[in-house]
């Protein structure tokens, strides 16, 4: 519903027009058209749909401002005035929300940030809505299209002149400190997008929270255009409407009625079985005690068996089924895998590798995440199952695609160019920004174009170091950004629904970097798949203990992890009996409140048959079958784990994957250094001694640890170094190893000599590395052997002493005492038992002793829940546990006990 009147300005009354939602508006938004500030009415879509769809959406009040044109004579600051005088009535008014919002597209995008900036004193947004905004003048990095003399006119037309601009008239040289959150949506093919992208930097550099949403394929003023680009029309107004709707606490796990318990369950695929089989999965699943399965993961073919043409009959069916039974549904998106349909009319969504090969369909994860084609069709059909199940009682959560990243990390098509070279205008803004933190002066690649940058394709040698950084860093963010737009139109649909994805945080997936990903799910949720080799166990904990500080203090959620064999390896063996128990309750003590299989029925058929499952092919009588329904009941007897906390370690291990990723680099002193492997090693001789480690991010607080691990932090910008430093000053243990502090966020190295930003806190130098080759070692005074890399290293403090040396003398392991804590050096790779030789020197200074008996030290790992222990053995062989109050007499191998405090 919408009503025109008029409003009591400064220059004569001002039109407006307001539009009402169905319901109880929860905001009320005051929005300026575009037009050059000398076009446009109310009656274009502009004003008129997008008022009308935000009013919609939003359940908001949208007030359209008619402000006088710069025509006729009329010039700044008359557009501007209208619009604070339409602002300053809406606020007025006590019968209108409390929430309250001003936004604009283009020109009126100006409109609105000037009267923001004017209202600073009186009343202030609560938020601020800005679409493709032109603010700046001279206009940053104009490419082709639009000419400089068009915006000269456009300028002096509205302001009266080209030089001394008032910051009222083009607000991009106003300060912005004090303003609320900014959401700012710009046009991909848009030659006024440098002016959003400088304000979205100048809001960063002020302190404000920003967002910025890019809508694919579409040019200056497609809101003007809605029926263009339907879909980039409906992910521009879904993104703003997820602003301007009254913000609710997000859920922070599942939807669902009952008391807390540990969820537990299975991907579940009833697509590939005939109906029938489906009254007896149900049956079965009951009898195994399960709680949730996630739904319609792989199931696009089915669901959209031709474009636009959608069957739900037969999900409906299941989803019914599953509530009628007590079973939860977490609800997917089924976009990680595209129907043949689509592929055939549209190849271009097909991805490239890196020597240009297309990677054909066949397989899934075949799409490209840059591709406007595909996310035009992947979120119309995630707006239809938002819709379709959005008030269903049995869905607890949703599920957006599968394991993103898995098989499509690094795109280097000619989409992925474009979205590269856009990703790379937003960070580093100019040209000449660009070729300074990439060096470009080495080998003349300097760039004169943004048109001439590309991804790191096959080269002839090694592509530029920097560039590879970078284009990890925004393959990272593509897939995020795909994330975003479906949890948009989600949010949008079932704000009371919590949204996620399955992370693979697991043995060498690095593709992805979580921690940052981690902010914009709902909960974590995990798929892991625990490998072989002495270090299998070791490593599920490290897994999952990082899941368990990703979003530190809160449950995640183990989304699949295998009964027994999987079939993507060489060689696939079965578990033994009782890791599946114990695999599942290592999870559930590093703090998962869900445990869930891949898949409840094994496939009978396609690439994943030989793939184990909780009802395995020899079907419910079988070993599998019965340890699954054993896991159900125990699971159902630590209902009162369900929720809590994990209790802080002394100890802390970091990660980084920037330093993962950039350690790992091609041109470096060795080919064979495994960062994450050197972070594990240091793990597990932390368990081995019986010492608790947190697994953090390197953004984690610090604070609370006595010592922190940081192995191979290669990339240390200042303000790394900074907090570091005050760590160390604040009384913390620090120890770091070799390739650590060597170069800063852009991989220049720092100079001065080795490690680079640390030398100092360290009180150490190194002028060269002494890599070593594969099966050489390096023996050291204390009995250990250091092999991979080793050092000259010069003690430059006389308070750094050396704890080990190496046989000729030189410092091997060193300790500089700093305020009231230190910091440690390793030069050398020590494995496990040579790391647990020299913890001992880093542990007592630091405080830090064990929480184990001496008799389980390096036998049993031990997690703590709130009240609650988790003894895990981490070998075959009984363990006793008679010094353990309230604790069994002993401990099967391979078993887990769980005892109070």
């Amino acid at each position: 519903m919408a009503t025109d009147q008029e409003i009591a300005g400064p220059h004569g009354p001002v039109a407006v027009r307001i539009y009402e939602p169905a319901g109880p508006a929860g905001a009320v938004l005051v929005w300026a058209h575009g037009g050059a500030f000398r076009h446009g009415d109310l009656d274009m879509p502009e004003a008129d749909h997008v008022a009308a769809e935000l009013a919609r959406r939003a359940d908001a009040i949208v007030v359209s401002v008619g402000y006088r044109l710069a025509v006729g004579g009329v010039r700044y600051p008359v557009p501007v005035d209208d619009v604070h005088a339409v602002w300053t009535w809406v606020t007025g008014r006590e019968d209108l929300p409390a929430r309250k919002a001003i936004g604009g597209a283009s020109a009126g995008a100006s409109l609105a940030l000037a009267t923001a900036l004017r209202s600073r004193e009186h009343v202030v947004p609560d938020l601020i809505l800005l679409a493709y905004p032109f603010l700046h003048f001279p206009t940053p990095t104009l490419g082709h299209g639009r000419s400089l003399e068009g915006i000269e006119d456009m300028v002096r037309n509205y302001v009266g002149r080209i030089s001394d601009i008032p910051a009222d008239a083009l607000p991009g040289s106003a300060r912005f400190d004090g303003l609320p959150a900014v959401h700012i949506l710009l046009s991909e093919d848009d030659d006024l997008r440098p002016s959003g992208e400088l304000l979205e930097r100048q809001l960063r550099e002020a302190g404000v929270p920003s967002e910025t949403f890019v809508a694919p394929g579409t040019t200056h003023g497609h809101l003007n255009r809605p029926h263009d680009a339907p879909a980039a029309d409906d992910a521009s107004l879904g993104f703003f409407a997820s602003a301007l709707r009254v913000p609710r606490k997000a859920p922070e796990w599942l939807r669902r009625d009952g008391e807390a318990r540990i969820e537990f369950g299975a991907d579940y695929n009833p697509e590939q079985w005939p109906r029938e089989v489906w009254a007896e999965d149900v049956r079965a699943m009951r009898e195994a005690g399960v709680t949730i399965v996630s739904l319609g993961i792989f199931s696009w073919a089915r669901l959209e068996p031709a474009e636009g043409r959608y069957d739900f009959g037969w999900l409906d069916e299941v989803v019914d089924l599953l509530h009628a039974n007590g079973v939860l549904v977490d609800l997917a998106t089924p976009t990680a895998s595209l129907p043949p349909w689509l592929t055939t009319k549209h190849p271009e969504i097909l991805p490239v590798d890196r020597e240009g090969r297309t990677v054909w369909p066949g397989a899934r994860q075949h799409w490209r995440p840059t591709s406007p084609v595909f996310r035009e069709h992947a979120l119309r059909l995630v707006r239809a199952i938002a819709n379709r199940y959005a008030g269903h009682p049995a869905l607890a959560a949703w599920h957006v695609s599968n394991e993103l990243g898995c098989h499509n990390v690094h795109d280097y098509s000619d989409d992925a160019a474009r979205a590269f070279r856009v990703w790379l205008r937003e960070r580093y803004v100019t040209l000449d920004m660009l070729n300074a933190a990439w060096g470009t002066d080495f080998w003349s690649q300097r760039y004169g174009e943004w048109e001439q940058i590309l991804p790191p394709r096959h080269a002839n040698g090694p592509v530029n170091p920097t560039q590879q950084l970078d284009f990890k860093r925004f393959s990272s963010d593509a897939l995020k950004d795909h994330y975003l737009a479906e949890r948009r139109i989600l949010r949008e649909i079932t704000p009371d629904v919590p949204v996620t994805t399955n992370f693979m945080v697991a043995g060498d997936i690095n593709g992805m970097n979580y921690p940052d990903w981690a902010a914009e799910v709902d909960f974590v949720a995990n798929d892991h798949y625990i490998g072989h080799g002495t270090q299998a166990l070791d490593e599920l904990s490290f897994s999952a203990n990082l899941c368990g500080n990703l979003i530190a203090g809160r449950p995640w959620f183990l989304m699949e992890h295998s009964t027994s064999a999987v079939n993507w390896r060489p060689v696939n063996p079965p578990k033994l009996p009782g890791d599946l128990a114990r695999d599942s309750l290592t999870h559930v003590a590093h703090g998962a409140d869900g445990v869930c299989f891949f898949q409840w029925r094994a496939s009978r058929a396609g690439a994943e048959k030989y793939h184990s499952a909780m009802v395995p092919h020899a079907g419910e009588q079988s070993a599998i079958f019965q340890a699954v329904t054993e896991l159900g009941g125990r699971l159902r007897s630590l209902s009162g784990v369900a929720g809590l906390s994990r209790t802080p370690a002394q100890v802390a291990v970091v990660v980084d994957y920037e330093s993962w990723w950039a350690s790992e680099l091609d041109s470096h002193p060795t080919d064979r250094l495994r960062y994450r492997q050197e972070a594990l090693d240091w793990y597990t001789a932390l368990l081995d001694l019986g010492i608790r480690a947190d697994v953090v991010p390197v953004a984690a607080d610090l604070t609370g640890y006595r010592l922190v691990v940081a192995p191979i932090l290669h990339v240390v910008p200042a303000p790394l170094r900074e907090r570091l430093e005050e760590y160390t000053g604040g009384g913390g243990h620090l120890v770091t190893t070799y390739f650590s502090g060597i170069v800063d966020e852009n991989d220049h190295a720092w100079l001065g000599g080795y490690p680079g930003a640390l030398r100092d806190l360290l009180g150490v130098r190194v002028e060269e590395f002494a890599p070593l080759p594969d099966g050489v070692s390096v023996p050291l005074t204390n009995g250990a052997a250091g092999s991979l890399w080793s050092e000259r290293v010069e003690v430059t403090d006389p308070a750094a002493k050396v704890l080990a040396a190496y046989a000729d003398g030189g410092a091997a392991v060193t300790r500089r005492e700093v305020g009231g804590g230190s910091a440690a050096y390793v030069s050398t790779r020590l494995g496990p038992q040579g790391l647990r030789l020299i913890l001992e020197d880093l542990l007592t200074p630091a405080g830090v002793v064990s929480e184990l008996p001496p008799g389980l030290r390096g036998k049993v790992e031990l997690a703590i829940r709130g009240p609650v222990r988790f003894l895990i053995n981490r070998t075959d062989e009984p363990v006793g546990l008679s010094d353990l109050p309230g604790a069994p007499e002993s401990l099967p191998g391979r078993g887990v006990a769980v005892i109070p405090v």
